[in-house]
C-alpha cells in the first residue's frame, strides 16, 4: 500500500515572481554566511536556514576533499552535524556521489530503496525520510565544491522552482565556503610558522651546542695536538731529523683528521651537495648513500629556489631514516616527479608497515612515534603542500609530499635553508 500523500506546502520559485522574498532571503543567506568565518558555524547555520525555506526536515552539506575523490559530510541540521567529518562517499556512490559525477541535480520522490543510485547510510539513520533532492554545490567556473541534500518525511513532489531554489543557494553556499576554506588554510599556516619559529629557536640552540661540543671535544683538540707535534718537530729538526719527520707525519694526520670533522660539522649545517648538483642529483645521491637499504631513485630535474630545495632534502632525509630504524624493509623507492605545477616527492618502502591512526591516513595523521612526522608535516605546509602517509600492516609505507613549483617564499624573508 502506497504511504499517504501529503500535500507539499509551496516554496516560491525565484526570480521576479516574489522579488520581495527573494531579497529577504538573499539578506538571511548573506547575514549567515558573514557572521562568522568558522566552516563547521557557516554549513550548520545555512543548513538550518536551507530547511526553513524549503520546509524540509533535514538538510547535509557534503564537501569534496583536496583530491577530489571523496565527499565528507561537514555539516547537517542537528541531531546529524554531530556526524561531521565521520560520513564519506566516493565520487559516484550514492545519490549525493552521482550528483557529483555528473554535475546535475537528482531528486526521489518514494520508494528510494528501488533507485540504483541510493545508497543507505546506517549512521545518518534515514530510512524514515521519503523524499529527497540533491544539488550539486558549484563555483565559477563551475567547478563542483560539494553537494547538497534535502530530505523530507512526508512524500513530496519537488519541483522545478524548488530545485532552481536549491541550486541558487547551493551557488550562494560555494563562495562561502571557499572563503571559510581559505580562512582556515591562513590559520593553520600561521600557526605552522608559529610552531616552525619555535623549531627553529630550538634547533639553533641545539645546534649550537651540538657544534661547540664538536669543536671542543674533536676539532680543537686536533689543533692542540697539531700545534704540540709541529713544536716537537720544530725542536729536533736539526738534531734528530728522524724524529721532526716522525712528528711531522702524525701532525699531517691530525690535520686531515680535522679536516674531515670540519666538513662533517658543515654538512650538518647544510648539505653542500644541494649547492653542486641540485635536488634531482642529491637525492640520488642520497639514495646511494644508505647502505642497510636498497634505494630505487627516479628523479626529475626541477629548478626550486634553494630554501625550497633544501626542505625537500630534508623531508626525504628524515623519511629514508624512517625506514631504516622503523620499518625492517628490504628495499625502497624515492621519486621526485614535477607535472601541472606541482611537485611530488615520494618515499615507498617494502616493509612492515603499520596501523594508522584513522581510515584515511592524510596528513593530520601522527604517525607512530618516533618517526618525526610533525617536522616533515611543518615543512610540507610552510611549502604549502600536503605530507600523505599511507600505510597497512605487512604491506609496506608510502609517505608522499605535493606542494606547488611555485612555493611560498622562506619564512625568514630571505633564501636561507631551513634547519
Amino acid at each position: 500500500m502506497s504511504p499517504p500523500v501529503t500535500p507539499a506546502r509551496p516554496v516560491t520559485p525565484l526570480g521576479r515572481a516574489d522579488p520581495a522574498r527573494e531579497a529577504r532571503l538573499l539578506a538571511r543567506i548573506v547575514e549567515t554566511i558573514s557572521a562568522r568565518l568558522d566552516l563547521e558555524e557557516i554549513l550548520q547555520g545555512i543548513a538550518a536556514l536551507i530547511t526553513e525555506t524549503t520546509q524540509t526536515d533535514v538538510c547535509f552539506v557534503y564537501l569534496l576533499d583536496e583530491a577530489g575523490e571523496r565527499l565528507v559530510l561537514c555539516g547537517a541540521t542537528p541531531p546529524f552535524h554531530r556526524l561531521a567529518g565521520q560520513v564519506e562517499l566516493k565520487m559516484g556512490e550514492g545519490v549525493t556521489g552521482w550528483v557529483a559525477a555528473h554535475g546535475r541535480p537528482a531528486v526521489i520522490v518514494e520508494d528510494k530503496l528501488s533507485d540504483q543510485r541510493y545508497k543507505h547510510i546506517p549512521a545518518l539513520g534515514r530510512e524514515d525520510f521519503t523524499s529527497l533532492a540533491s544539488v550539486p554545490i558549484l563555483s565559477r567556473p563551475h567547478r563542483l565544491v560539494g553537494v547538497l541534500n534535502v530530505h523530507t518525511r512526508q512524500r513530496r513532489e519537488f519541483t522545478d522552482a524548488d530545485v532552481q531554489l536549491l541550486g541558487w543557494m547551493a551557488g550562494l553556499m560555494a563562495g562561502s565556503i571557499e572563503n571559510a576554506r581559505l580562512h582556515r588554510m591562513l590559520a593553520q599556516r600561521e600557526q605552522a610558522m608559529e610552531r616552525f619559529a619555535e623549531r627553529i629557536v630550538l634547533a639553533q640552540e641545539t645546534e649550537r651546542r651540538r657544534l661547540a661540543g664538536e669543536i671542543h671535544d674533536g676539532i680543537s683538540q686536533r689543533v692542540v695536538s697539531l700545534s704540540f707535534h709541529l713544536s716537537a718537530a720544530a725542536d729536533a729538526v736539526v738534531t734528530a731529523p728522524e724524529v721532526a719527520a716522525r712528528e711531522i707525519a702524525a701532525a699531517q694526520l691530525l690535520a686531515e683528521a680535522a679536516l674531515d670533522e670540519t666538513r662533517f660539522a658543515i654538512a650538518g649545517l647544510h648539505p653542500p651537495v644541494l649547492d653542486d648538483l641540485g635536488l634531482a642529483a642529491s637525492l640520488e645521491s642520497l639514495a646511494r648513500s644508505i647502505p642497510q637499504l636498497e634505494v630505487h631513485a627516479d628523479a626529475q630535474p626541477c629548478e626550486l629556489p634553494a630554501h625550497v630545495a633544501t626542505a625537500v632534502y630534508r623531508i626525504a632525509q628524515e623519511a629514508l631514516a624512517n625506514v631504516v630504524k622503523h620499518a625492517d624493509a628490504r628495499s625502497a623507492r624515492l621519486r621526485l616527479l614535477a607535472s601541472g605545477g606541482t611537485i611530488t616527492l615520494e618515499v615507498e618502502d617494502d616493509g612492515q608497515g603499520f596501523t594508522p591512526a584513522s581510515s584515511a591516513a592524510t596528513s593530520s595523521q601522527p604517525g607512530p612515534a618516533g618517526y618525526g612526522l610533525p617536522g616533515m608535516r611543518e615543512r610540507a605546509e610552510l611549502l604549502g603542500g600536503t605530507l600523505e602517509v599511507k600505510s597497512y600492516p605487512g604491506q609496506g609505507t608510502l609517505l608522499r609530499l605535493r606542494f606547488p613549483a611555485t612555493a611560498p617564499a622562506s619564512p625568514r624573508g630571505d633564501h636561507q635553508p631551513f634547519p
